[in-house]
């Protein structure tokens, strides 16, 4: 089991307990992470999977699911440059690595001035997602509020379901 170390800061002097993960050597998660908890946030308005960060995940040994739900994720139409407003659930089994959260706040936000169809932004947010934590499987689930009177609903999947 990881060791523990203690930061000091945050809001009002607050004290913020860090675990010494895997893949870290002398670092500690806090270190490792240059988004969360940081004073000042960058927004990037292009899309960059640069952005994502994760961290050791703290029970590799048991598969369980995590869930992350938005609904303030927008695109532009690549052909009319109108804005859709997508709501996003990600849910994925970690394996070695899990997505830190806020970095995966500052990714999605990164969306909302590149031109694509829902189902390539699907698509990307998945193969961008697995590239950086490997999880044991994972889907990404896109719907599209609707526009023109049609909603549009884009699910993926990892390893990808036979049978479609």
């Amino acid at each position: 089991m990881g060791q523990e170390s203690s930061l000091h800061g945050g809001a009002k002097g607050s004290t913020i307990l860090a675990a010494k993960g895997e893949g870290l050597g002398d670092r500690t998660m806090a270190e490792e992470l240059k988004h969360l908890g940081s004073s000042t946030t960058e927004y990037r308005y292009t899309t960059d999977s640069d952005c994502l960060e994760t961290f050791a995940n703290p029970h590799p040994d048991r598969e369980y699911t995590v869930t992350f739900t938005t609904r303030e994720v927008t695109c532009l139409c690549p052909i009319t440059g109108q804005p859709d407003f997508y709501r996003i659930t990600i849910t994925y089994s970690p394996d070695r690595r899990c997505v830190e959260s806020k970095s995966l706040k500052l990714y999605l936000f990164s969306f909302r001035q590149s031109g694509m169809f829902a189902e390539d932004m699907a698509n990307r947010i998945l193969d961008d997602l697995v590239k950086i934590c490997r999880p044991r499987w994972m889907r990404v689930e896109s719907i599209m509020n609707p526009r023109g009177g049609i909603g549009l609903r884009v699910q993926v999947e990892y390893p990808a379901q036979e049978g479609g």
